[in-house]
């Protein structure tokens, strides 16, 4: 790829003698290898956003503004629509959920734990896994909404 061969120069008036061989040619071609590496810088800079995987959850609007984030990504508890609980993106059984956060919390830095839950998920059921969070030992849990929700004079942000 990008090797070629180059005659010997040789005048016009020269005759060609049949011991002349062909040199082949030293450099490489770099633009075959800069193309390739655009359209994969390409490819991977539209793909990037798609790879942030999540749980799907509708969550509730409020007038609240975000919590300053932390270096390492957040501890998170989400409960899905059909009541089911998550660590993380993990699938987890109610009654293992404080075993495993505990398990997950001591090798973190941070203690904090932000709850996630789907706007249709009842709130007793979200005061359920709250307590049984605090319960375990987890005080400093922070609730996720989206922004953008009615204020309480009556507007909506």
């Amino acid at each position: 790829m990008g090797a070629g061969v180059v005659q010997k120069a040789g005048g016009a008036l020269k005759r060609r003698r049949r011991t002349s061989r062909a040199v082949p040619m030293s450099e490489i071609n770099v633009t075959p290898f800069v193309d390739v590496m655009l359209v994969l810088l390409i490819i991977f800079m539209v793909a990037a956003p798609l790879l942030t995987v999540g749980v799907p959850v509708e969550l509730p609007k409020t007038a609240a503004q975000a919590l300053p984030v932390d270096q390492e990504e957040p501890l998170t508890v989400t409960i899905t629509a059909n009541g089911g609980v998550q660590i993380q993106t993990t699938e987890t059984a109610r009654d293992e959920l404080v075993p495993k956060l505990r398990a997950i919390a001591a090798e973190r830095t941070s203690d904090r734990l932000f709850l996630r839950a789907d706007g249709a998920v009842p709130y007793a059921t979200v005061m359920e896994v709250m307590g049984a969070l605090n319960a375990g030992g987890f005080s400093n849990i922070g609730l996720v909404t989206d922004i953008g929700g009615p204020t309480m004079d009556g507007r909506d942000g």
